[in-house]
């Protein structure tokens, strides 16, 4: 008995649907596609439940004939290639001909077109790759797609969308992907009836603009450095942005012959351009448009067309580099030292001895043992008894992470020994130096305090105990669109950490308060650096608590350089050696290194 058998066109259309038509975003795409395809100048978008219950995308394109609109349902239909051979020679956004077929076999689709040549255009309905009917309407010259229902029939895949708020961020992250390298078409972004974004036609620099324009950075596009260069291989342009203003949510695009991709080897070339200029948890703001032989580049890696191979990477990846380095050369962008400023660092009059800025980011305003609340007591004043076991402790925790470097002796005696501030002592304004029964601890102070902070802030999701500090003047926030989405889900976490922000507009806010701790802080600063904090994890909430405490206790976190008295740092070790891992920070860095008597004497 044969078993072999071919699958009905509607399962082959649900299981290339699987490739093509990830989430709502990946419907999107596919649809403005090929509307920029049809030539169109103007493109709206509409977007309802977050594209669950309706994606709607309306162009002014050629349209479609009353045959071409049935035929476009159908897989491996395209108008875009006609062999092989034209894969290395496109011209258009799509070609594969499974967009349109894998969009309707799981879902309800709509489909009104007229060409600009016809009185009468055509209305086509499809549920589930079945037609339900096809008739002669009225309607505008164009294409008018709605999509209902995405998934409506495939419950499993439904199940897996996140929620509202993720999706609709990531609709809008596939829509700045295409609007960004269209700047010639007007494009309108509407979710549930509110126009979130009105993009006129304008320039590229413009276009950045109206998208990525923010109240903490005034003219987003006053950042950007222009990038040109011509040759024979690849022409680049585009813009990056400014050292200074580079942070942790900047955004960054790679586009080639008018279509976004990823690509790790370039963006290596562009962040190699910025050596010696960043901190080690920044990254520069970066908007590059590509300009090759279609017959350089395969497009048809992945379904979603966004992996691209370039046939001379490695020339490419010169040609980047140098481009980008001229263009920070040219407008003078280079590190300089400010004399008159109290610097985060000492230069050494060893010149074997490299110096480096900190790696940390610190506010230098903040000190938390001048607060009006701050008084020592004598339980605090004291290291714990079992300090010894609670190191120990926290060595065997973290032993297959980061493994603490000491050598401590096996047989090192447990029994307690009371410190007494006054032994205490401050080195170099980084270390506290204790001395202890069985040596020497060293003590990084910054990270011992941000280890502290990370813990209060920790709790503060739990236990909803949080002290904010109103400010005198509300501060006002105007976000782009897709962080305004993920600031409105981000508040409640927030506002548990002691943010008071209330919002006042589709895309702005105004902050009321701030934490206790942050008194002294930009708050704006503050909230947009949370928001970058929280823009590339996934969904889950104690993901976000854990990145929002510890980005928050790097900013409290007693700085380099601060002189402590005697009752501060016997504070801050007692507090240290309270908490159930004091060995490493969160990031996993070591607080402190614990010398032996044995390895003290043989420096000797």
């Amino acid at each position: 008995m044969d078993i072999i058998h071919l699958l009905p066109d509607s399962v082959a259309n649900q299981i290339a649907a699987g490739e093509v038509i990830q989430r709502p975003s990946s419907c999107l795409k596919e649809l403005v596609e090929n509307s920029l395809d049809a030539g169109a100048t103007r493109i709206q978008v509409i977007v309802r439940d977050a594209g669950r219950t309706l994606l709607q995308v309306i162009d002014n394109g050629s349209g479609m004939s009353a045959t071409d609109a049935r035929m476009a349902f159908e897989r491996h239909a395209t108008s875009k290639i006609q062999s092989a051979a034209d894969l290395f020679s496109l011209h258009t956004m799509g070609f594969r001909g499974e967009a349109l077929a894998s969009i309707c076999a799981v879902a309800q689709v709509t489909l009104t077109t007229r060409r600009e040549t016809e009185e009468v255009g055509t209305l086509l309905e499809i549920h589930g790759s079945e037609v339900i009917r096809q008739e002669p309407c009225q309607c505008a010259v164009g294409t008018n797609m709605k999509v209902r229902n995405l998934f409506f029939n495939v419950p499993a895949r439904r199940r897996f969308l996140k929620t509202d708020a993720t999706e609709l961020r990531n609709l809008m992250q596939d829509f700045y992907r295409i609007a960004l390298v269209y700047p010639r078409v007007q494009f309108t972004f509407v979710v549930d009836d509110e126009v979130v974004l009105d993009l006129p036609v304008g320039t590229y620099k413009q276009r950045i603009e109206q998208i990525f324009q923010r109240n903490i950075r005034k003219q987003f596009s006053d950042q950007l450095l222009d990038v040109r260069v011509n040759t024979q291989i690849v022409n680049i342009s585009g813009f990056v942005g400014r050292p200074e203003a580079a942070s942790k949510g900047n955004p960054q695009y790679f586009f080639v012959n008018g279509r976004y991709m990823k690509h790790p080897y370039f963006h290596k070339a562009v962040m190699t351009a910025y050596s010696g200029m960043l901190q080690a948890d920044q990254v520069p703001s970066y908007f590059i448009y590509f300009d090759i032989a279609p017959q350089a580049i395969d497009v048809n890696i992945h379904p979603t067309k966004t992996e691209i191979k370039f046939a001379d990477e490695q020339t490419i990846f010169q040609i980047l580099l140098s481009a980008v380095r001229e263009s920070l050369g040219k407008f003078n962008v280079t590190p300089s030292l400010d004399f008159n400023r109290e610097g985060d660092y000492e230069i050494t009059s060893r010149s074997s001895v490299p110096v480096d800025a900190p790696k940390i980011s610190v506010d230098r305003q903040y000190n938390p043992f001048k607060r009006s609340d701050y008084q020592p007591s004598e339980r605090n004043a004291q290291v714990p008894q079992n300090w010894k076991m609670l190191y120990e402790r926290a060595k065997t925790e973290n032993s297959g992470q980061n493994q603490i470097q000491t050598s401590v002796q096996a047989e090192l005696e447990l029994e307690s020994q009371p410190v007494v501030k006054e032994l205490l002592w401050q080195y170099d304004g980084r270390y506290i130096l204790m001395p202890v029964a069985g040596g020497l601890m060293l003590i990084d102070q910054h990270r011992a305090h941000l280890n502290i902070m990370y813990q209060v802030f920790l709790l503060r999701f739990s236990n909803s105990q949080s002290c904010t500090q109103q400010l005198l003047f509300p501060d006002t926030l105007d976000l782009s669109a897709d962080d305004a989405v993920l600031l409105g889900d981000l508040l409640p976490d927030l506002q548990a950490l002691g943010f008071d922000i209330d919002r006042i507009g589709p895309e702005s806010f105004v902050i009321n308060g701030v934490p206790a701790e942050l008194a002294d802080a930009n708050g704006v600063r503050v909230v947009v650096e949370m928001i970058s904090e929280v823009a590339t994890i996934g969904n889950a909430r104690e993901q976000w608590h854990s990145r929002l405490s510890l980005a928050l206790a790097q900013k409290v976190a007693i700085p380099y350089g601060k002189q402590l008295s005697a009752d501060e740092m016997a504070d801050l070790v007692g507090r240290l050696f309270k908490l159930t891992s004091p060995a490493l920070t969160p990031d996993g860095q070591k607080v402190s290194v614990l010398l032996d008597n044995k390895t003290i004497y043989s420096m000797f």
